[in-house]
């Protein structure tokens, strides 16, 4: 019956949507978890570390100390620095396009699926749901007998399913995703003090080397 094998592969594809949509976010998770600095005072003693190279003139050695680190303000540093000549203005402009590129246009293209996720599993447990209680209305249409009433109860029951189905799938990416909105957020915050603080640095640095190239 058409009805039933529309319920029946609603199914697989409301089970699909629930699997990217988690695959999605645990990438998400991962990625963030990866690329930046867990507590501030790790990122402060990375600061720390650079900062007393480029307050003595070494910007190649500041450099190397960003080279093989995994973390994005490192990423960022390190093209800062290899791209020194530029002003302070232009060199701003590209570090932070470079950082909306390479690390959170990535990331906000798996949070536009996951949405994509939230907005379509409500679709298609409806889907899901209307083929149920079209099947049912079908059962008792050619009913003779009192034989058919487990067939309208299975058809009653599976579209109930896929409206619950649908349902959780939405309200469990909501909630999960609240907490990964928060962890961006918290990453993103996290990356600007550092680049401000690095700028800061930056450009007490190359005073300070010209001064002594003056001399």
């Amino acid at each position: 019956m058409l009805y039933s094998f529309i319920g029946h592969a609603d199914y697989y594809l409301l089970a699909f949507a629930a699997f990217w949509g988690i695959f999605c976010v645990h990438m998400i998770w991962t990625q963030i978890g990866r690329i930046r600095y867990k507590t501030e005072a790790q990122q402060e003693e990375f600061l720390d570390t650079v900062a007393r190279d480029i307050a003595a003139g070494n910007f190649d050695q500041a450099e190397q100390a960003c080279e093989g680190n995994p973390k994005v303000l490192p990423m960022l540093v390190s093209m800062a620095l290899k791209n020194r000549e530029l002003e302070t203005p232009a060199l701003q402009e590209l570090v932070l396009d470079r950082f909306q590129y390479e690390v959170l246009a990535p990331i906000e293209a798996r949070v536009g699926w996951v949405t994509t996720i939230i907005k379509l599993a409500p679709m298609l447990g409806l889907i899901g749901t209307v083929a149920g209680m079209m099947g049912a209305f079908n059962t008792l249409e050619t009913a003779t007998t009192s034989e058919p009433t487990k067939q309208l109860l299975r058809d009653i029951r599976m579209a109930l399913d896929h409206t619950l189905i649908g349902l959780l799938i939405t309200v469990t990416l909501l909630v999960i995703m609240g907490s990964v909105n928060n962890r961006i957020k918290d990453m993103e915050e996290l990356v600007a003090f550092g680049l401000n603080r690095f700028f800061e640095v930056y450009e007490q640095g190359k005073k300070a080397t010209m001064s002594r190239a003056r001399r």
